[in-house]
């Protein structure tokens, strides 16, 4: 039995550490969506000190812009009250890369993906573990 709750809490500590570095890493940013109440939205963004945030909507008419900036991330929230049902672009651009992500509205909830549409690395930089064919 004490074997038993050793292995037990030994596999807790091992899945617990593996998830903190997937959300933790150090490797490129990422967009973490923290939150989401009704038509407000809370995100984070680690590993970048300065960034353009927009939206944009569907037609890439811009929305709102702003140069955000943060310590040690940036933690944005965003209410989305007073848009109209549909679909929306958030474009995130630091010194290294642009990405979009998606933003529905739709019966009151708006949800905004954490996984991005689009990445494009800026000249000189590239993406870690990427591969590109050439024929």
């Amino acid at each position: 039995m004490k074997k038993m709750l050793k292995l037990s809490l030994v596999a807790v500590l091992l899945f617990t550490g593996i998830s903190t570095y997937a959300i933790d890493g150090n490797e490129d940013y990422m967009l973490h969506v923290i939150k989401g109440n009704g038509k407000e939205v809370t995100f984070a963004i680690n590993n970048v000190t300065k960034a353009n945030i927009s939206i944009y909507d569907q037609d890439g008419t811009l929305i709102y812009s702003e140069k955000a900036s943060g310590k040690n991330g940036i933690l944005k929230t965003f209410s989305f009250e007073e848009f109209p049902e549909g679909t929306y672009f958030l474009k995130v651009e630091d010194s290294v890369k642009t990405t979009k992500h998606e933003i529905t509205i739709k019966g009151g909830v708006t949800v905004l993906s954490s996984k991005a549409v689009s990445s494009v690395y800026k000249a000189g930089f590239s993406g870690k573990n990427s591969n590109v064919a050439v024929r």
